[in-house]
């Protein structure tokens, strides 16, 4: 075998052998992005069950406030002097509770509500006074809020079949109440630490690096918006309901834009993880 023979043999087999190496990297490249992917989708699924593990404790908390609202609207304006008041107050608490208990479901069927709607009117009917009137505004104010409180929650909605209208987005709303407040690293920082338990002044300012001053008006801005709410004066800071809303559409919309797995996708992922024993 001569030397050209020799080398020509040799420079094959680098060849063959760079090739294969070059095969070799696009597949574990292609599998690490894969694997990538799907730790994001991972991610996503736990976020998610854990903002649905926030929203059932805010559900509870929002319960205990219709329920102290129920106790003080009746009290601030049902009827002083009435010889039913004790029993008509027993009734309509009963039927507001009922219907706030509702929140505490994914999902509220429209027929619940249009049931409940038609035993308020069946209430009135049999109302033996002129001045019941007052009464049964009062416990038509405090199932309205409780509406629109589930509606605020998407967990009641009442016009499915209808595609919303974008041309009814009031931009300016948008801008003030939803962007400005969340438009800061900072302020988008304080809101994802709030999610889950309420926090401290100080926890935060270590968190956010923030030094009283700034922090106080990163603070306020979330205050302003409605994004979170402080316990007591000097107490911890917690997110709203509203808050909570807004981070977890920007979750959604995060892992829809950069990291969302079709199932096929996932699937063929787990398969190449199997073939290739990676």
């Amino acid at each position: 075998m001569t030397l050209d023979t020799t080398f020509e043999s040799t420079k094959k087999s680098e060849d063959l052998e760079l090739t294969e190496i070059k095969t070799l990297t696009g597949k574990l490249s292609e599998i690490h992005t894969d694997i990538k992917k799907l730790m994001e989708y991972s991610k996503r699924l736990r976020f998610e069950a854990a903002l649905e593990n926030s929203r059932q404790e805010y559900s509870h908390a929002f319960l205990n406030y219709l329920f102290e609202d129920i106790e003080a609207g009746l009290n601030r304006n049902m009827v002083k002097k009435c010889p039913e008041k004790e029993t008509c107050t027993s009734s309509f608490t009963a039927f507001l509770q009922n219907n706030a208990g509702l929140i505490k479901n994914n999902k509220i069927d429209e027929a619940l509500i249009l049931d409940n709607s038609k035993k308020l009117n069946e209430l009135k009917c049999g109302a033996s006074y002129s001045i019941c009137e007052q009464c049964f505004s009062e416990v038509s104010s405090l199932f309205t809020k409780q509406i629109s409180l589930m509606r605020s929650m998407r967990i009641y909605e009442n016009n499915k079949g209808q595609k919303p209208d974008i041309s009814a987005l009031e931009t300016g709303v948008v801008m003030n109440e939803i962007l400005e407040p969340i438009s800061n690293k900072q302020r988008l920082d304080i809101l994802k630490a709030v999610a889950f338990e309420p926090k401290s002044f100080s926890a935060l300012s270590k968190l956010t690096t923030l030094i009283a001053g700034h922090l106080h008006f990163h603070l306020h801005k979330l205050l302003d918006g409605n994004l979170i709410l402080q316990q007591h004066e000097r107490g911890d800071y917690m997110i709203t309901e509203k808050g909570f809303k807004i981070l977890k559409s920007l979750n959604e919309m995060y892992f829809s834009l950069q990291y969302s797995l079709p199932q096929d996708s996932t699937e063929n992922t787990l398969k190449r993880l199997e073939e290739h024993q990676i």
